[in-house]
Formats: C-alpha cells, sequence, structure tokens
C-alpha cells in the first residue's frame, strides 16, 4: 500500500478562483474557455514586444493584435528569446522591449499563439498538439459512472481545478467500498491536463482506505497510471484514458457484486451451534476471550450466531475500545471473519 500525494500537493497551490464548487461548474468552465480561445499562426520574425503604461509588455504580431502576456506566456517568449525571466522581470518595460528585439528569433516556420480574447495563453511551434480540458472531462464524466468529488479539504479545496495553466480533477465512488484482502477500500482516480503545454495529459486510478482534509490518499493499492506528451497523437489518449477507467468501474461492480454475496452468505451461516463453540471459533481467529464471550452475548440478544451478527457485534465493540491501535486491530479481525463466508 502507498500513500498518494498528488491531490494534496494541487490543494495547496491553487488559489480561490482556480476551484471550483462541482464537476458541472468545472466542465462549464472548460468548455467556455474553450469556446473564447482560438489558434493565430505567426512567423517568429514577425513578432515583437510593445511597453504598456510603462509598466508591462505587450506581445505583438505584425498587423495583427498586441496580446496581453501571463506569467505563462512571458515564461515561454522568455524561452524563445534565450533569456532569463528573472533577469527581464527586473528591467523596466523599455529596457525589456529592447532586450526582446535583440534577442527573438527570425524565422518563417510558423508559430502558434493560443490566445484567448486580447491576452496570448501560450506559444507553441508546429509540433504542440493541443487536448482540450472540456475534452477530456467529457470522457471521464462518460466512464466514471457514480464518481463525485471527495468530501471538502482545507479551505473548502474541492478537489476540482482549473485555471490559465492546467485542470486537475479528483473523484471518488463513495458507495463503492469492498472487501480487498480483509479491508476495506473505495475507488478514486485523478486526471490532468494542460492546454498550454505546461503538463502532460493523464490518469491515475486507485483503490484506498482514507481521504483526509490535506487530500492524502492514505493505503492505495492496485494504482494504475497513464501519460502522454502532447504530440502529434496525443488525442488517442482519450481512448486510453476511457478504457483505464472503465476498467476500475468494472472492477468495482463486480467486487461489490461479489461483497454483497459474501454478506448475504454470512448472514446465513452460523458460526457455530452454541456460545462456548462458537468463543472457541473466534479465539482461533485471534481475538480475545473476553471479547469473544461479550460480542456472542450480543450476538445471541438479536437471535442469532451468524457470522454477520458476529462480525457486527466484535464491530460495535471495536468503537468502544480507548485507544485507536486497539480499535484497529479489531476491525481488522472482525473483517477477517466475513473471508469465512467468501
Amino acid at each position: 500500500m502507498t500513500n498518494l500525494t498528488r491531490a494534496s500537493r494541487e490543494l495547496f497551490r491553487r488559489t480561490p478562483d482556480e476551484t471550483f464548487p462541482s464537476l458541472t461548474a468545472l466542465s462549464q468552465f472548460c468548455r467556455w474557455q474553450k469556446e473564447q480561445s482560438a489558434e493565430v499562426w505567426q512567423p517568429p520574425r514577425v513578432l515583437g514586444t510593445s511597453p504598456v503604461d510603462g509598466e508591462r509588455l505587450m506581445l505583438t504580431a505584425g498587423d495583427a493584435q498586441a496580446y496581453r502576456l501571463n506569467d505563462w506566456s512571458f515564461s515561454q517568449l522568455c524561452r524563445l528569446a534565450g533569456v532569463s525571466k528573472e533577469t527581464v522581470n527586473r528591467l523596466r518595460p523599455e529596457t525589456a522591449d529592447r532586450v526582446f528585439r535583440e534577442t527573438l528569433p527570425p524565422g518563417d516556420k510558423p508559430l502558434q499563439l493560443f490566445t484567448e480574447g486580447g491576452t496570448l495563453r501560450s506559444i507553441h511551434s508546429a509540433s504542440y498538439t493541443r487536448l482540450f480540458n472540456a475534452e477530456l472531462l467529457d470522457t471521464v464524466q462518460e466512464a466514471a459512472i457514480d464518481f463525485q468529488p471527495p468530501p471538502k479539504g482545507i479551505d473548502d479545496a474541492t478537489g476540482l481545478y482549473a485555471g490559465e495553466q492546467d485542470l486537475f480533477c479528483f473523484l471518488i465512488d463513495p458507495t463503492g467500498w469492498t472487501e480487498i484482502g480483509g479491508e476495506a477500500f473505495a475507488p478514486g482516480l485523478f486526471v490532468w491536463n494542460s492546454e498550454v503545454g505546461s503538463r502532460t495529459v493523464g490518469v491515475q486510478t486507485f483503490w484506498f482506505q482514507q481521504v483526509c482534509r490535506n487530500h492524502i490518499v492514505w493505503d492505495a493499492v492496485e494504482v494504475v497510471e497513464f501519460t502522454r506528451k502532447h504530440t502529434a497523437n496525443v488525442r488517442d489518449s482519450l481512448g486510453e484514458i476511457r478504457q483505464i477507467i472503465e476498467r476500475l468501474v468494472a472492477r468495482r461492480d463486480q467486487r461489490r457484486d461479489g461483497f454483497v454475496k459474501v454478506i448475504h452468505r454470512a448472514m446465513q451461516e452460523r458460526l457455530g451451534d452454541d456460545a462456548d463453540e462458537v468463543i472457541k471459533v473466534l479465539q482461533g481467529h485471534g481475538i480475545q476471550q473476553s471479547l469473544a464471550k461479550k460480542a456472542t452475548e450480543i450476538a445471541r440478544q438479536h437471535g442469532a450466531l451468524t457470522i454477520f451478527a458476529l462480525f457486527d457485534a466484535l464491530t460495535q465493540i471495536s468503537g468502544t475500545l480507548r485507544y485507536a491501535a486497539d480499535r484497529t486491530a479489531a476491525d481488522f479481525k472482525a473483517a477477517r471473519l466475513l473471508a469465512l463466508a467468501a
């Protein structure tokens, strides 16, 4: 088992305006962002900068519109010119403009300017292939049936984020709990993407035991991860991601159906014919005699000494134990009883 911290890192780096209250709201934003964005192709030789109000630079592209630069596109412009972003940020706009005039490369091979209104979101060569966040979310919503955001974390973090650079989505199925190796797990997944090239597109699926308010996923098993760069075949990743999520959903349904059958059998099968026999069986499974006797008494009050009645009784007793370590050990031993009905 492993602890997954990807969602926790996202929680602490996201601002409130990048956090969305629901998957529907996140999808609507991504569709709006796609509709507002456009690609403009220009050769490097016509690119330039222009200082505005003595405070900032605009990117100019020949006779086309001048564009505001955000942090990401400014970083890309500096890399294109081969100059240090940190150094340029220390210069006055007029001085920075002269630096770019001297360093921006010439050439006629078009560059892709990705814009949103009057803002330049990114600059890429022809080898970059964009995958829109809206397309990724459509795939996720179609495949991840019954999945929803995790419980809210610190500062009402939802696990659903999107900004000018990228998207991140954390989903779980709160009704998908099932037994794996005698312990309870539920399915979950992360997906991520960037329309501007700041990160890969990818998915990670897993089964987990707990999510804390920091959105650390504790005790994850069966972790599957897939990533792809934004190259010519990036759209093929949607099919890969769909298949990975569908496999998780199919496994969830299979395990949930199997778990229901186990519970049904556990409610029918007796652990022994009388209290003394049941206590001996419980002791044989590592349960102390005092706990075994108490659990048997509780189960008899409900009229049965079935596996499920004793499992339920031991779970009730566990909740009254003082120390967390004792509660955990008792829950583990109780869960192992269900394996007798498998």
